[in-house]
């Protein structure tokens, strides 16, 4: 099993993306408990920037902020991908018509 931190919920060393749940409980602290967004990160461990960009997206979620909430964000994400993958059987559809078209013409 390995290794958490228990205030970050990561691997310790690793960067990059934080837990959902944890960012949105480190932008509570902020919002509902009207602490500084310095005060917040330096008890978590974070970067000011990183946390004040999570305070943000919460105040948008929580429809305080006008803004993209984070679930339009996901879907629009999924959407993407989806369109890729199409885009993708699309084209391999297309090369094996010409393919066929130009072996039937033989």
């Amino acid at each position: 099993m390995a290794v958490m931190n228990m205030e970050t919920g990561r691997p310790p060393g690793r960067r990059g993306r934080y837990p959902k749940e944890f960012r949105r409980d480190a932008a509570a602290l902020v919002l509902d408990q009207r602490r500084s967004v310095a005060d917040v990160a330096r008890e978590l461990g974070i970067v000011e920037q990183t946390l004040g960009n999570w305070v943000r997206q919460e105040r948008i979620d929580r429809g305080e902020k006008e803004g993209t909430s984070s679930d339009l964000r996901a879907e629009n994400a999924r959407l993407n991908r989806e369109n890729k993958q199409l885009r993708l059987e699309r084209d391999l559809l297309k090369k094996a018509t010409a393919f066929w078209v130009k072996e039937s013409d033989r």
